[in-house]
């Protein structure tokens, strides 16, 4: 992989100031001049570099789009200061875990007082004890002893043949639990082979646990189109994607899920293709991130505001402290725009709101620098905002489908 390339410094647009006049400046010599110009030019881009890499180093779950798993566990998080109540609370009665049906009932009554006395007369059941266990695993294994005979008619010989139901030599319980452990819990088929043989007591070639696998997912084919057609039926969907190794090959996961379903697709790209590919001819109201393809839906979207706010923290612990204000302002502007989705605002609230978001982007968007991005992009998705409040059954965020992908991501870092 090439190192990467440091930007050469250059001369600066504009001469600096220096702590020295005009007249001193003047009696330099132009080799000098030169060579201060070229100092203050390698300061100004050390600096930018200084800031970027700073930039990288302080992000986070809380302030980015990386997952929660890749923050430094050695870092210490800012506990939440924990507003003082004169009301005392109420304590909570403890949780205890629903009684199952019982398979074995035992009765325990008293072995003996402390006076000496053994023999209780009437007793009533006081507490119940649970214990869960696992039934000692034996395998059922059902041989068909297939015969053959000559028939008096003709004298051909005939074979028995296995009834087709249980031709693969695996039962449907079997290959749902194998389907299992390949499919959601993202067991490798080594990992499955070894189950097999410590726990369910019996041997499984690799060959036989993928055909095993191709068997189910050719069962719930179905099933799975019959789940993309109720997302694509559904008026309000929540899209995201993630990257995804298939076979050592990188690949990306898209979701695109509801309250009701949620259907994955696995295509070899991110891109607008892959993205068709996944809604077909759906219509309805889009839940996403600021990916660029999400941007051009001719649609109704809502652009997920946790983003937005993450973005809106990095800026805020900018070193720049321009940069810094502005990223406060948006922060506390779209914290206080998401609240809304529970605590909808007043007129006045909103009129309130609104000039100060316009403010925002007035003062920062000719900037050429992160607070004029930002303020550029709220600016280009300033419509799709507050879709929430308009919309109901929409969110103001896109962590539904997050969520949905979450398995997948933990999955990836497990293997």
């Amino acid at each position: 992989m090439p190192d990467r390339k440091e930007d050469s410094p250059t001369q600066p647009k504009e001469k600096p100031r220096f702590p020295f006049s005009e007249e001193d400046w003047a009696n330099t010599p132009a080799t000098v001049q030169q060579f201060l110009l070229h100092l203050v030019s390698s300061h100004i881009t050390l600096e930018k570099r200084i800031e970027e890499l700073e930039k990288r180093l302080n992000k986070n779950s809380s302030n980015s789009s990386k997952p929660p798993s890749s923050d430094n566990p050695f870092e210490e998080r800012p506990k939440k200061q924990k507003k003082n109540k004169s009301k005392k609370k109420k304590r909570r009665k403890g949780f205890r875990q629903k009684m199952l049906e019982p398979t074995e009932v035992n009765n325990i009554v008293p072995e003996a007082c402390i006076c000496g006395n053994s023999h209780f007369d009437n007793t009533n059941p006081y507490y119940t004890h649970q214990v869960i266990e696992l039934p000692e695993i034996k395998m059922e294994v059902t041989h068909f002893i297939l015969h053959k005979g000559e028939c008096p008619c003709c004298g051909k010989i005939n074979k028995a043949v296995v009834p087709n139901e249980h031709r693969t030599g695996f039962g449907p319980r079997l290959s749902a639990m194998i389907a299992q452990m390949a499919g959601n819990m993202g067991d490798s088929r080594t990992i499955i082979q070894d189950y097999c043989s410590s726990v369910l007591g019996f041997h499984i070639s690799l060959g036989a646990i993928q055909k095993v696998i191709d068997r189910a997912s050719e069962a719930i084919k179905p099933h799975y189109e019959s789940i993309g057609k109720e997302a694509r039926d559904a008026s309000v969907n929540y899209i995201d994607e993630t990257s995804h190794r298939l076979k050592e090959k990188l690949q990306w996961l898209w979701v695109m899920a509801n309250t009701a379903v949620a259907f994955f697709m696995i295509h070899p790209n991110r891109s607008k293709e892959a993205f068709e590919a996944l809604i077909k001819d759906w219509m309805g109201i889009l839940v996403s991130d600021g990916y660029g393809v999400y941007q051009k839906w001719v649609g109704q979207r809502q652009t997920c505001l946790a983003h937005l706010i993450r973005k809106a923290r990095e800026l805020s612990e900018s070193v720049n402290p321009d940069i810094a204000k502005c990223g406060k302002w948006a922060k506390a502007e779209l914290q206080r725009l998401c609240h809304m989705a529970h605590s909808p605002p007043t007129q006045g609230q909103w009129n309130a709101f609104y000039a100060r978001l316009i403010r925002l982007i007035s003062i920062y968007e000719d900037r050429q620098d992160d607070a004029g991005r930002f303020a550029r992009r709220l600016l280009r998705e300033i419509e799709c905002l507050w879709t929430f409040l308009i919309e109901e059954g929409v969110a103001p965020t896109n962590n539904h489908a997050e969520r949905m992908l979450r398995f997948a991501v933990v999955v990836s870092h497990n293997k």
